[in-house]
């Protein structure tokens, strides 16, 4: 409690590890809540979970509790699925993929998502898992990151249609991006022009400053 204490006043760090993925990752206290970060950004809880928080809220609390089934693409150290069982109440199934274990072993170890009833971790690449997965989802949450970095996959043709054929009608994608220059804005505008009228696509730029939030709900 006295590290936890501390916090507020400067950040206490208790954990460090070195992935061969994620590279530098860092579990501290930070204005008396426990966060994981990267080299140079925030992977879990603080900003980061303050983010996806308000994509659930563009959403609707509401709605998302009549939803059956949750796939989370990027669980890192699992803020946004604390945030939809602890604050949405969601109480049926989500599936997590991460492809990194050892941040799956710090999740589990530092934020106890191993206790989470509901909660199914799977680890592997969120691209290789879209492809061969045979159910569907009411809300698919994409949030992959390797530190400041998206990957190209997110963004291609194929990745979208594929997430697009796993989302069931009504259901919502929630994707969390990052813009840091110019090209960055140029590659989310390329993006949102690649759904027809069988989506609703809302953009909400400048989330946490650096982060645009995409919310694409399937209509057809």
């Amino acid at each position: 409690m006295f590290k936890k204490y501390l916090s507020y006043f400067l950040p206490v760090n208790i954990h460090k590890k070195t992935s061969q993925i994620s590279k530098n990752l860092e579990v501290t206290w930070n204005n008396g809540q426990l966060v994981l970060d990267s080299e140079n950004t925030n992977y879990s809880y603080g900003s980061l979970q303050r983010i996806l928080r308000k994509g659930l809220k563009y959403i609707g609390y509401s709605r998302i509790q009549n939803f059956n089934s949750v796939l989370v693409l990027g669980v890192a150290g699992g803020s946004v699925i604390k945030t939809l069982v602890d604050e949405v109440k969601f109480t049926r199934k989500i599936t997590g993929v991460e492809i990194d274990k050892d941040v799956v072993e710090i999740a589990n170890s530092f934020f106890k998502l191993d206790q989470i009833e509901n909660l199914n971790i799977v680890v592997d690449d969120a691209f290789e898992f879209v492809l061969k997965t045979k159910e569907k989802y009411d809300l698919i949450i994409i949030d992959i990151f390797q530190d400041t970095t998206m990957p190209n996959f997110l963004f291609e043709d194929f990745f979208i249609q594929r997430v697009n054929f796993l989302l069931n009608v009504n259901g919502f994608i929630l994707f969390n991006t990052m813009v840091l220059d110019y090209k960055d804005r140029r590659r989310n505008a390329a993006y949102k022009s690649r759904f027809d009228e069988k989506y609703s696509v809302r953009m909400y730029p400048k989330v946490e400053v650096h982060n645009e939030l995409f919310t694409i709900k399937k209509l057809a």
